[in-house]
């Protein structure tokens, strides 16, 4: 079977081993790679910058939240709606003016404060989010999607702390949060480059009697559910860690070392998600993943003693990122045309803004306790819709 051929009943050869479509060099798939690595930059050093505006009285508090929730799901909508509106044939032109845009915005934002910061960082979302939609549709293309989306997963982690470690080192004191601005406009403006050298176009996934117009199955919108709750359910207690850590009466430093642990055991999961992909179910490794990331944070929100506190976020971060590359396998087998597989990472990042928000309707100053119960009531809602879909799949 070459590269275009199909099966019998339509289905694009899930993995079979092949690409759909003409197979990107090893230059275009680098460069589709590093301007999906830019788009979703923010945000992990959304909350460093955000929080040194806020420091210099450019951002109230709740203003803070705000700017950090709409760029979220500005990007979720970018990665759905405006990606797609470019065409799979017009990719070049997407990743040059979605790049320029958003290098235009992150200069903006050095000049803006108050309302006017959010609306910048609000609309810098959408060029950001189709320039996940790129990077998205050569993942979704490729022979093995789960490995693929955990390598993105895991470089993306590398990439982040290490832009957020340059920051804080090198810019934030001499040049304050404007200077972080102004170097992400710069990483934007070296994708608008690599915009130059990725595919013209990439192959047209099939359509089928379900999806005639292009979107997803109704069974590929269920799917989309599940990755939404699985990461509305992961931040909705994840952004109140350090509260459940003050709560709980720990030092100060027991906060930052989470976050530190968490993050080296995200880079650790996302890296054997890889490694094993093809490997292992995509059906049990998320199962068992998302009930181990709901246990930890449960853990987390009982107040528990310093040590277990710290075990139990370096058990989260672990499973989160070994946990999300089987979204891809997930959407696909529920949506053969991999169309829902394409508009995961706007329903992850939908999920990201919807987690924190549905919190904190939910937690107080003096306990935000019930943020746990909370995750686990959507983690368990994750789990009844990934049961389903993998119950009722077609034999």
């Amino acid at each position: 079977m070459s590269a275009i051929d199909l099966p019998a009943d339509g289905a694009p050869p899930a993995f079979a081993g092949v690409w759909i479509g003409a197979p990107p060099s090893l230059v275009q798939r680098l460069t589709v790679f590093w301007i999906g690595l830019v788009g979703v930059l923010f945000p992990g050093v959304g909350p460093l910058l955000l929080g040194g505006m806020e420091a210099a009285g450019r951002l109230s508090a709740n203003q803070l939240g705000l700017a950090g929730m709409a760029e979220l799901v500005a990007m979720g909508i970018g990665a759905a709606v405006v990606g797609p509106l470019f065409g799979e044939r017009r990719l070049r032109l997407a990743a040059v003016t979605c790049g320029l845009l958003l290098a235009a915005l992150d200069l903006a934002t050095t000049r803006a404060s108050g309302d006017l910061l959010i609306l910048v960082r609000a609309v810098a979302g959408l060029p950001a989010g189709a320039m996940i939609w790129l990077i998205t549709g050569m993942i979704v293309r490729s022979p093995r999607p789960e490995r693929w989306a955990g390598l993105y997963l895991t470089i993306q982690t590398l990439l982040q702390l290490g832009v957020v470690t340059a920051i804080g080192a090198f810019v934030i004191e001499p040049f304050g949060p404007d200077g972080g601005f102004m170097l992400l406009a710069a990483l934007t403006v070296s994708a608008v480059l690599a915009g130059l050298a990725i595919p013209g176009a990439y192959a047209p996934l099939v359509e089928t009697a379900e999806n005639p117009k292009g979107l997803p199955s109704s069974r590929g919108w269920i799917a989309l559910a599940a990755v939404f709750c699985f990461q509305a359910f992961i931040l909705a207690v994840w952004i109140y860690a350090e509260p459940l850590s003050r709560q709980a009466g720990h030092p100060t430093s027991v906060a930052s070392t989470a976050f530190a642990l968490s993050l080296a055991a995200q880079v650790a999961g996302g890296a054997a998600a890889t490694a094993l992909a093809g490997r292992l179910s995509w059906f049990w490794s998320l199962t068992v993943a998302v009930i181990l990331a709901a246990v930890a944070l449960l853990v987390m929100a009982s107040l528990p003693s310093a040590a277990m506190f710290l075990a139990a976020s370096a058990v989260f971060g672990f499973v989160w990122l070994f946990a999300s590359p089987y979204l891809t396998p997930l959407a696909i087998e529920a949506d053969p045309s991999r169309r829902a597989a394409l508009l995961g990472p706007g329903a992850s990042l939908l999920g990201c803004g919807a987690g924190p928000l549905l919190a904190s309707f939910v937690v107080s100053g003096a306990d935000v306790r019930p943020a746990g119960w909370l995750g686990a009531g959507l983690a368990l809602v994750t789990l009844v819709i990934v049961a389903f879909l993998h119950v009722t799949r077609p034999r």
